[in-house]
Parts: C-alpha cells; structure tokens; sequence
C-alpha cells in the first residue's frame, strides 16, 4: 500500500505506568515462548490481563519478570514438559474459561534471512545450554491448545512460513489448528502499517473456537505510516560520540560512508543505514553483525532509540548486556502491533474499550 495521511497523530506508546492504569476488559490471556514480553504488552495495552506465560530462556525470563503484570504467572519449563493441566492449575482456569492463547514459536528454521530448510532436523542451542529443534515446537504448541480449548488463539511466525520451501509445515500447522476446532485465518502483516515506525512482516494465525460461530478477523492496515524520524525527532542532529556498545565493527564502519540514507550495503547483508522518512528496515536479533545503523552518525542505533523503532515504551526495563538487549527487542514481536491484532479480537469477542493512554491508531476499524 502507498496510502498516506497529512493528519496522522503523533507517534505515542504509553508508558509502562500508564499500561498499568488500563482498565481490564475481562478477557485472559495465556502466553507461549514469551520471550521479553512484546506480544504480552500487546494485549495489555489492548485491556486484556496476561495471567499466564511461559519462557525457558534465562535472559528472556529476567526482562519478562521486570516487567510482568503482579498476577502473571511465569513458568519457566521447557514447552516439550508443559501438559494443558499445568497451564490451568497455575493459571487458576478451567478448561475452555481461557479467553486468549497466544504463541510465537521460534522461527529461525523458517526465516528468509536464515538457512531455511537446511537446518530442518538440527538442534538450536541456547545460551543457558538447552537445546531445541525450532521447526517441530509448533507442534507443542497445538498439543496445548487442543487441552486447553480457548475462546480464540492467535500464533505468530516469520513470514518464511508461508513462503517457498516452507510451505508444506505451513499446511500441515494449519490442519493442526484446525483439528482442534477452530475456524482459522492467517495473514502476513506488517508493523508499518500497524502503528510501528518499522518494516515488520510476520504471519499471524487466529483461531475462533467453532461454538462460537464467528469469523476469525485480522485488523485493517492504518491509513498512514510512522517513520523514525516521528519516533525519534532529532535523528538528524545526533553527532555524538558513539560508546563502545554501539560502535560498529571497523570494516561496517568504513562501508558506512558509502551508503546514503535508506541504502543498503552492497557488501554486507543487512547491514542498511536507515533512512530518517520511512520506516525502519526489520530489526534482526544480532548487535554483533551488519544490521539496520544510525543515518547521521557512524554508529548502530542504542537501546533507547531501538526501543522508540520497536514500539516498546520508554520505561520498559530491559536487562542484560547491550547484545542481549538488542536480541530481546529484535526477537520480539512489536507491542503497538499486536495491541491492533489484539483489539480486533477483542470486538470479535464482543468487548471494546478504547482508553486514552492507548497507543496512537487505537481505533479499531473492523476486521477483514
């Protein structure tokens, strides 16, 4: 799309107090592969109230528990060791009284920017030790939403899932999913057109339960885009000093005079100087390799800014070194993004709240 609008409103993601002070629209959430919390956020700033997710990875669990509402149960086992009955007794739940279950299993096995099929079948090793095969954890994931039986379910990929080589796994999950009773849709969105200042696409998978006999939706895209300049308004005149965290390796560095702004390098994949007027280029999950940098300095961006470009509030407390900060907000999906999925769903489910600390575009315009 190429729709613009003169009147946009002003790039806004609410604090994480002003999150906080979102009245509950009555509907829970249960979270899978939780990571640092994005699509968590999401939801809560959409009204809804996470009372349970699960993240197995230490430096992920750290962000998520600095952040998580008091009455979010944080399980930290490996999914494989999840039954639906641990979910429900931790969560205090029936069966079928979950409103929302929600997962983002990894996706490095489907990525366009990874290996792809070639890793099929190869264990991913973690920091903390534990290892998984990325490809087959979608599987878990079914397993848990078929004992569990929510409302309605929403599961997020790369959007590799629905392209080339992948696309056999991506039928096979969508009989899955719809094996549990659900009637399903899926879409490849983009946060760009979704309340963030970056090019995001990732292929989201809704579920309404059949009882329910409703039609799965996905929120229409915004009439408008965000670029970085409206998330960070002085880009241009930042000359500082880059610290050590955000200098860019010597040889990124000399090819970082060569680029203009919105150009990517010809000798480095991925390695793209942003352009300050449009959104930014994906943000990957690496600091150590070539990746989206600062148009005005020779530098990469900081945790600061990245926040702004990932739709993560100021406030939000990330740990870890500067690398793993950076991993948890490439990793995760944007919170602005999913506050549109999950406000879709919320009308869906008959429930509709709009609240003035919301993010900008919080009006729903109906699903597709």
């Amino acid at each position: 799309m190429s729709v613009t609008a003169t009147d946009k409103p002003p790039y806004n993601v609410p604090t994480m107090d002003q999150v906080r002070s979102i009245p509950w629209n009555g509907l829970k959430v249960a979270s899978t592969f939780s990571g640092a919390g994005g699509s968590c956020l999401g939801y809560r700033m959409a009204g809804f109230r996470v009372v349970w997710a699960n993240e197995f990875v230490p430096a992920a669990q750290y962000t998520y528990n600095e952040n998580k509402s008091p009455n979010c149960y944080l399980n930290t086992k490996d999914i494989r060791e999840l039954t639906a009955d641990d979910v429900l007794k931790e969560a205090n739940l029936k069966p079928g009284e979950l409103d929302l279950f929600d997962g983002s299993p990894p996706c490095q096995a489907f990525s366009i920017a990874g290996k792809r099929h070639k890793g099929w079948g190869k264990s991913k090793k973690y920091e903390h030790g534990a290892a998984q095969k990325n490809e087959e954890l979608f599987s878990d994931y079914i397993r848990l939403l078929n004992g569990l039986q929510p409302r309605v379910f929403v599961a997020e990929n790369v959007s590799g899932l629905v392209k080339g080589t992948a696309k056999g796994m991506f039928l096979e999950i969508l009989a899955g999913l719809k094996a549990c009773g659900y009637r399903v849709k899926c879409k490849v969105l983009d946060a760009q057109w979704l309340g963030v200042p970056q090019q995001r696409q990732r292929t989201i998978f809704v579920g309404v339960r059949e009882d329910l006999n409703k039609e799965p939706t996905h929120p229409k895209p915004l009439a408008y885009r965000y670029s970085v300049r409206d998330a960070l308004p002085e880009i241009m005149q930042d000359t500082t000093a880059a610290d050590s965290d955000t200098r860019m390796a010597p040889c990124y560095q000399a090819e970082w005079p060569t680029m203009k702004p919105g150009e990517a390098s010809r000798k480095y994949f991925s390695l793209v100087k942003v352009a300050p007027d449009k959104p930014s280029p994906t943000v990957d999950t690496s600091a150590k390799r070539a990746s989206v940098c600062h148009p005005a300095t020779r530098r990469k961006f900081t945790i600061a800014e990245l926040k702004r470009i990932c739709a993560f509030p100021d406030d939000f407390i990330l740990t870890g070194s500067y690398a793993q900060q950076w991993e948890r907000l490439g990793n995760s999906v944007p919170p602005v993004m999913m506050f549109h999925i999950a406000k879709n769903i919320a009308v869906t489910l008959g429930v509709e709240r709009m609240e003035k600390t919301e993010p900008t575009g919080a009006v729903c315009e109906g699903g597709d």
